[in-house]
């Protein structure tokens, strides 16, 4: 077998690996994978080998590669950046997303109750650790933080790559406050409190294995926070309108003596 053959077959094994690592969910998209050296000892592989490796993957669309060395592409942009222009501007964009996902999550709940595997059950056990610290120490950004997480643990605790792919990249636009922002609900009066026991019911199902409840409690959590925030829309609306009367004295004349 000529050398260059043997490279080529290897360089195919470890993109065929990064490949499954970034399908399962264990690489995610905008990771920066290790500088070349470290990682090829990690992988036990030649650089040379490695470096061939990833160039097979930036063909692919997997990897991207800069001056700042690799990392994993985000191989979905392309779908949400369209989604994401399209939604600044709509005020039921953020209804229709809670909407999607009141069918999604539910589901997911319940696959996960099913399917998590001990160590899923082990970090969403962490995450609502974090979550109920930052929920003590009232910082109600890193809460909204660990919230975006949970969720996606649940979606990693599906085992099914669609849903984990798909959630993923909406989680990715809520995080940066593309569909609400949830500081919103934070700020609202028991709301914050609310939101921390709907966590805890969810992850409390999921880790007792029991699909029913998991799907009720994630179904419950979705409505009402899609509930809250057409509240809190209403109300701003409301006070839109009262500026609006109050300014216009500033437009015409005085009809009073």
């Amino acid at each position: 077998m000529s050398e260059s053959i043997k490279t080529a077959r290897i360089a195919e094994t470890i993109a065929s690996h990064l490949q499954r690592l970034i399908f399962e969910g264990a690489l995610h998209p905008g990771e920066r994978l290790l500088p070349e050296r470290e990682l090829a000892q990690k992988l036990d592989v030649s650089r040379p080998s490695l470096r061939d490796a990833l160039s097979l993957m930036e063909q692919r669309g997997l990897i991207v590669t800069d001056r700042q060395g690799s990392r994993v592409a985000e191989f979905l942009r392309p779908l949400t950046q369209p989604l994401e222009l399209l939604i600044q501007n709509n005020t039921q964009a953020p209804l229709d997303y809670l909407e999607f996902r009141g069918v999604i999550e539910g589901a997911a709940a319940e696959m996960a109750a099913g399917r998590a595997t001990n160590l899923d059950r082990a970090t969403l056990r962490e995450i609502l650790d974090l979550m109920e610290k930052a929920h003590t120490q009232d910082d109600s950004r890193e809460e909204a933080g660990v919230d975006a997480d949970f969720h996606f643990a649940t979606y990693e605790a599906t085992h099914n790559v669609v849903i984990l792919h798909i959630m993923r990249a909406f989680s990715d636009l809520l995080r940066r406050d593309v569909f609400y922002h949830r500081e919103q609900l934070y700020a609202r009066a028991g709301v914050r409190d609310l939101l921390l026991q709907h966590h805890q019911a969810i992850g409390a199902a999921i880790i007792a294995g029991d699909g029913a409840a998991a799907r009720r409690a994630a179904e419950h959590h979705i409505a009402f926070t899609r509930q809250t925030l057409e509240d809190i829309r209403r109300a701003d609306a409301r006070l839109a309108v009262s500026l609006r009367r109050v300014e216009r004295r500033d437009l015409v004349l005085s009809s009073r003596p």
